[in-house]
């Protein structure tokens, strides 16, 4: 007997912008593994007797394997059970989505992705800013701050430097004040308009407009336990 796993996406964290087939999926669940970013009432959409399993990783305090996580999911699935993973923001974007469907695909389970509203998209919408602007900020890019062992990628960092580019940094902080060193030697002007954006989608949410020397040295001084993402480039020059 085998299962189907649904990976949802549950967006930055406000119930609200789940989206029909994400509600649809995690009501109709008989398991529902969920990261610390899609808990509270999200999880209210969930049937009586569903099993509800916290999953979440978060820098700095004890949390599951990613082998453990994807292990439950096969676990669940063998047993004919509906299983939702779910996701914050979209599930594809910095999510460990590849390591769980390599262990879906290697048990045979089928699965399914149902995307949801990127926490990049969330901060822009909630700065009232877009993320494109068509003079001047025609390509996006969504980088990581840091690699599986906590420290800055090996970014191409021509790239990250395209001043008529806008650069989302998820899970930024540790590791800004460092991409902002590299960043400046690569030829980026250290005014670059920049914000910080935490808790996107939760009532305490908080947006700070700055540059990107600003905000690295902010991040030099005090590093906060919210979760965050960081903007910078052309688009936010006006905001």
């Amino acid at each position: 007997m085998t299962g189907f796993v649904s990976f949802v996406g549950s967006g930055p964290g406000d119930p609200e912008l789940l989206t029909l087939k994400a509600v649809a999926r995690i009501g109709a669940a008989d398991a529902v593994l969920f990261d610390d970013l899609s808990s509270g009432a999200m999880l209210g959409y969930a049937r009586p007797g569903a099993d509800i399993v916290a999953v979440g990783k978060r820098a700095g305090r004890p949390s599951p394997s990613q082998a453990h996580v994807s292990q439950l999911l096969v676990d669940y699935a063998s047993t004919g059970a509906r299983v939702v993973r779910l996701k914050s923001g979209d599930p594809g974007l910095f999510g460990r989505l590849e390591e769980e469907i390599a262990a879906l695909r290697a048990a045979g389970i089928a699965f399914e992705i149902v995307p949801g509203v990127s926490s990049a998209s969330a901060a822009a919408a909630a700065a009232g800013i877009p993320l494109t602007r068509r003079a001047s900020a025609r390509r996006v890019q969504f980088i990581t701050g840091h690699d599986v062992t906590g420290d800055l990628p090996d970014h191409n960092l021509a790239a990250l430097a395209d001043a008529d580019a806008t650069t989302v940094v998820f899970m930024p902080k540790r590791t800004f004040p460092a991409l902002v060193r590299a960043l400046l030697a690569a030829g980026l002007a250290a005014d670059t308009p920049a914000l910080i954006a935490e808790n996107v989608g939760h009532p305490d949410q908080s947006i700070v407009r700055a540059t990107i020397a600003s905000i690295s040295e902010m991040l030099e001084r005090h590093v906060s336990g919210a979760p965050a993402l960081i903007l910078y480039g052309p688009l936010l020059d006006e905001a």
